[in-house]
């Protein structure tokens, strides 16, 4: 099973406001969700703030298991499986036979899994927006670019973006 990270920010690394994400980048929703969701069978693994993030209607994200990592031992959500640490997570995960976990927030989370992870999937939003959360964890001297895809005035998209896949060097 391959532990993979996927995110989107600014140029100040900002990937939240408010509890949500502070633009619409609807190419970007379509790639989580495709990548997600892959070819087999995936987990998500996400904070309780993320999870509480997602509207009612869309919770658990459909076609993956859905893992949400919180420290109240006695946290119970339909559709979800509560993970109190990182090892727990990965433990569900292979229990479940995931091919790939996808880390998918918020930046506690990322910072947790990042030593852990294999792939990187970035979206760069090409703009410096009002956030109150950042993650700025990612050495990039540890990683290899792998694919770079410019995206520029796409159709749902509040901003110009690039696409990368980082690879962990060996």
């Amino acid at each position: 099973m391959k532990i993979k990270m996927i995110l989107a920010m600014d140029e100040n690394n900002t990937i939240g406001n408010d509890g949500d994400l502070p633009w619409k980048l609807k190419s970007d929703m379509k790639r989580f969700r495709e990548l997600t969701i892959g070819d087999g069978f995936n987990a998500v693994v996400m904070g309780r703030k993320t999870w509480n993030s997602i509207p009612e209607k869309f919770r658990p994200l459909p076609d993956r298991l859905n893992i949400v990592m919180s420290r109240d031992s006695k946290l119970s959500l339909q559709g979800a499986e509560v993970a109190l640490y990182d090892g727990r997570a990965i433990e569900i995960g292979y229990s479940e036979g995931c091919e790939d976990l996808w880390i998918i927030g918020g930046s506690e989370i990322y910072r947790l899994f990042l030593p852990k992870c294999d792939e990187i999937h970035l979206t760069r939003v090409h703009e410096k927006i009002k956030g109150d959360t950042v993650f700025d964890g990612i050495d990039h001297e540890e990683w290899t670019v792998t694919i770079s895809e410019k995206l520029f005035n796409q159709s749902g998209d509040d901003y110009d973006t690039t696409y990368s896949v980082l690879i962990r060097k060996d």
